[in-house]
This record gives C-alpha cells, structure tokens and sequence, in this order.
C-alpha cells in the first residue's frame, strides 16, 4: 500500500509538472498473450537438480499488463515509471529426483510450479536523433526485479526468493512509415559476467489522434543469472497491444 501511494504521489507530481512549464506527460498500457520459452532452474546453483520450467513442468500460457508513466522535457529528455510484472504457473511430473532449494522432491509426483519476476524501473533516455521520419533515444535504466521460484507438491513446499537491484542501457527507435504508421523498437538491454537481461520490443505504431496512439507487437524478455545460489535462465514471448495517452499533445 505504501508503494502504490508513492507511485501514484510521483504520477501526479509529474502531471502537475508537465502543465505547468508545457512538457509532456503520457500514461502507457501494453497487454496481451505470454508464452513461456525456456526456463532452466538449478537452486542451489551449485548444488541443485538441473530442471526446466518449460519441459519437465509445463507453463501455462498466461496473460499480462505492462503501465508506464512518461515525462518529456524539451522533446528530447524521457522519464519513465514501469511496472511490469509476470507470473507463470505450471504442473507436471519429473522422472528424476529433485534437490531444489534444500529439499528433495521424488521422481514421478505431481509438481506445481510458480514463476514470478517482478520488474520496478525508473529510466532517463535523452533523444539523440529528432528528426521527423526518424528518432533515436538512449538512456539508463535503474531496474528492482521481484523475483521467486516456487515448486510444491502434495507432502513439500519450497520457494526461493530475491530482490535486487539491475542497473541497463535503454534505447528507443522510431521510424515514420506514413503519417499514421510507425515502426517502433524499444527496450533494456545488458550482458555482465554474472548475468544478462534483455527487454525489447518491436512494434507497428498508429498515430489515432494527438492524444492517442495504438501499436501491435512482439515483445521478449530474456536473461539470468548462473552463481552459486541460483542458476536459472528464461526467455519469454510476448504477443502484445499497447495504448499510450498524451495528456499535452
């Protein structure tokens, strides 16, 4: 409740904002169909059963909601809000044992499974290219993932849990193909040693009117980590439709 307040405080502070020296502030809603990849878990990294997510317990198809808040100062200085969460259910049976997070589940049981990765992210993107059929951005992204990996069955229960801090380039592409249509690519992207994450976008935008634009995409989410604690890298597609609404066109 306390993070909803603040969210909503700084939506409105930024609203308030825009009005007063012209910017411009628009609220974005992209939804659609999730399809899971691959999703490889090992908890402990080092230690653990080696099982898929995608495989050896099927994950559900499942639906989603992306809300972005962005604040455009001088045409060319992006702030942006995102909250993205996803989740992903699953059951199946596994021919081996598993040792997953400091408990052994036995082969051929009915599993469940849950999937959770939550992302919290505050970006700057400043527009490098502005020009009327073409406009380029990039940016920092500070990322919080919520995440958890979650397996029980009818006798056992176990979940792993992590909340941690991402820092990502951001990037945002645009092209005019008519004066209504629009090819868009978006998104974080960042490879380390300990990990990768990758969130792009590809789209075709529809300029409705000057306070709304429409776009149909595809979206994918992949990364991970591989460290003593965890190992476990997924990539997810996502079928998506996006609305954005310019409060200052």
């Amino acid at each position: 409740m306390k993070t909803t307040g603040i969210t909503f405080y700084i939506l409105v502070s930024f609203f308030l904002i825009s009005n007063s020296i012209q910017a411009q502030f628009a609220l974005d809603a992209e939804t659609g169909a999730l399809f899971t990849g691959y999703n490889d878990v090992r908890i402990p990294g080092d230690q653990g059963t080696f099982f898929s997510l995608k495989d050896d317990i099927q994950s559900a198809t499942t639906g989603f909601i992306r809300i972005r808040a962005n604040y455009t100062l001088k045409k060319r200085h992006t702030f942006s809000l995102l909250y993205a969460p996803l989740k992903t259910i699953g059951t199946g049976k596994v021919e081996k044992d598993i040792l997953f997070n400091g408990k052994t589940f036995l082969s051929n049981t009915v599993l469940a499974s849950t999937y959770k990765f939550n992302s919290y992210r505050l970006t700057y993107r400043y527009r490098i290219v502005d020009r009327p059929k073409f406009k380029f951005g990039l940016g920092f992204t500070a990322k919080i993932r919520d995440a958890g990996i979650g397996l029980s069955s009818a006798t056992l229960n176990s979940i792993k849990t992590n909340v941690g801090f991402v820092p990502i380039i951001n990037f945002r592409l645009w092209y005019k193909l008519t004066d209504q249509f629009g090819l868009v690519l978006e998104g974080d992207a960042l490879a380390a040693p300990q990990g990768r994450a990758e969130d792009i976008q590809l789209a075709v935008s529809y300029n409705y009117s000057n306070n709304f634009d429409f776009r149909l995409g595809y979206r994918i989410l992949e990364g991970g980590a591989d460290n003593n604690e965890v190992y476990n890298f997924s990539l997810f597609h996502y079928a998506s439709l996006g609305i954005t609404y310019t409060f200052n066109p």
